[in-house]
This record gives structure tokens, sequence and C-alpha cells, in this order.
């Protein structure tokens, strides 16, 4: 399997939902619209940077 580097747009997006992750757990209340918000708000952010690791100029 050959990876490539993620775009930094790709980077980019998915440091931003790991950081919408972490916010809650510094005290700054945020609307919860699922259980496990935050859980599953740093697997979406790994799963964008998986994505632009197997996808070729993504």
């Amino acid at each position: 399997m050959r990876l490539n580097a993620p775009t930094i747009f790709i980077f980019l997006i998915s440091l931003v939902i790991a950081l919408l992750a972490l916010v809650p757990k510094f005290g700054v209340p945020i609307p919860h619209y699922f259980p496990n918000q935050e859980y599953w708000l740093a697997i979406l952010a790994y799963a964008v940077l998986m994505i632009g690791n197997l996808v070729r100029g993504l």
C-alpha cells in the first residue's frame, strides 16, 4: 500500500475538527447534538486525515 502526504487543506480540516473535540475539555460550552460528541469528532478528525493519506491528490 502506498501512502501519500495529505494536502495542507486536508490537514487543516482535520486539525479544526480535532480542536472542536478538545474545546469542551477546557470549559467552553458547545451544544451537544448527539451523545459522546467529543469522541466522534476525534474519530472523524482521524478518519479525514487517514483518507487524506490514502487518496492521492486530495
